[in-house]
């Protein structure tokens, strides 16, 4: 559950995290990690500490809204309408006014009801399995944590669920250039329909369906695998100079997701972007090329060998996957998955998603932004057109 002190608490807790992991492979036979764990686990947050969370948590709030790359922004927006008031949908950034609320009890709360064993995995790369069960034995086992040995309630596991609908933010966007040099004025839409959760068999085909539609900026330079070949690409941003923006985003989560295309481009040209990104939706279940296909998959399985390279990547994909499915699939695993992927399971689950109700998020200057009901029936039609409208004056 994401809630409103949520952003505050990592933000506090993070770099006590990973100093840990940094230091857990290089010094693991001397044990000093446990230590530090120990440290984590048995910290007294003094006040003034927190007053230097309270102040960083502020400037990041502030930073925020200034930002030209309003991504993050509109990412909280297109949760808030596809899931409206539950679950993944509440506000994962805090509230200003929620800042100074936040003391030690409301932390040690907090830690008390979600830092549960049953909510905790222990995971490691290149360590002897035997060694890491000893060491967490003798320096986790029987330590009282700084936040009591008080019993947890019972935390919210509300099943999400997918209502669709529509968040706008009126914003003037013309100031946002960071130096002297001017940046355009843009308006910022955001649409997505639900798709599955990563505990589903149709997660795969939605993530080389995600690779495929691919996209990004305007001012990409290109070179390998940058995804220059993608319909965002080849589709939109080479064909209509005027877009700024197109990119294919996918969140999943244990219980649904979420696959969206953020656009961005001058406002007096809101609707005719909008129908662009509708048209580019309805063309996911229509044909799909073998050629893209086969390139969207290689993409996809060159991304996951090249990150997992690094042994901090595959410390938290380890973490991760035992986590969400008490399991981990190794990589030659899921690029199986990935390859048995045919044309027919994009087309269907891209079916599947256009049934459901659209999600659609909007920031800057909203003037000529197309009715939600205009945008709900061009996703239902055949060819993605928003309706028609006509005015006798402009």
């Amino acid at each position: 559950m994401k809630q409103n002190i949520l952003v505050e608490l990592l933000t506090f807790w993070k770099n006590w995290h990973f100093r840990l992991l940094t230091d857990l492979t290089a010094r693991m036979k001397s044990c000093s990690p446990w230590k530090s764990m120990e440290v984590f686990v048995t910290a007294r947050r003094r006040d003034e500490e927190l007053e230097m969370t309270r102040m960083a948590v502020q400037f990041e709030l502030e930073d925020l809204n200034m930002r030209p790359d309003p991504e993050p922004l509109l990412t909280e927006m297109i949760h808030e309408a596809a899931y409206r008031g539950n679950t993944v949908g509440l506000h994962r950034f805090c509230p200003t006014e929620n800042v100074a609320k936040i003391d030690r009890e409301v932390l040690h709360s907090y830690l008390r009801n979600y830092y549960t064993p049953d909510r905790m995995v222990l995971a490691a790369v290149g360590v002897e399995h035997s060694h890491l069960v000893e060491c967490a034995r003798k320096y986790l086992l029987g330590t009282r944590p700084a936040w009591g040995s008080g019993k947890a309630v019972d935390v919210d596991r509300s099943v999400a669920q997918y209502t669709g609908g529509i968040v706008k933010l009126e914003r003037d966007m013309s100031n946002v250039s960071l130096g002297p040099a001017p940046f355009p004025e843009l308006t910022h839409i955001m649409i997505g329909l639900e798709s599955c959760s990563f505990l589903e068999g149709d997660f795969i085909p939605f993530a080389v369906l995600n690779m495929m539609m691919g996209g990004g900026g305007s001012f990409s330079a290109g070179g390998p695998g940058k995804g220059m070949f993608t319909r965002l690409y080849l589709n939109v941003l080479n064909r209509h100079h005027w877009m700024y923006n197109a990119t294919s985003y996918h969140h999943s989560y244990e219980d649904t997701g979420l696959l969206c295309i953020h656009a961005s481009a001058d406002p007096r040209q809101v609707r005719e972007m909008v129908e662009i990104i509708t048209k580019e939706f309805i063309l996911m279940a229509g044909t799909v090329d073998e050629v893209e296909l086969e390139r969207a998959k290689t993409q996809l399985m060159s991304m996951l060998m090249m990150n997992l390279e690094s042994r901090p990547v595959i410390f938290e994909d380890v973490g991760r996957q035992v986590l969400a499915t008490c399991s981990r699939k190794l990589p030659q695993e899921l690029c199986a998955l990935i390859r048995n992927v045919k044309p027919e399971d994009i087309k269907r689950v891209a079916s599947q998603m256009l049934r459901r109700k659209p999600a659609v998020a909007a920031l800057g200057d909203l003037t000529d932004l197309p009715t939600y009901e205009h945008v709900q029936a061009a996703l239902s039609s055949k060819d993605g057109r928003l309706p028609r409208t006509h005015r006798l004056f402009r």
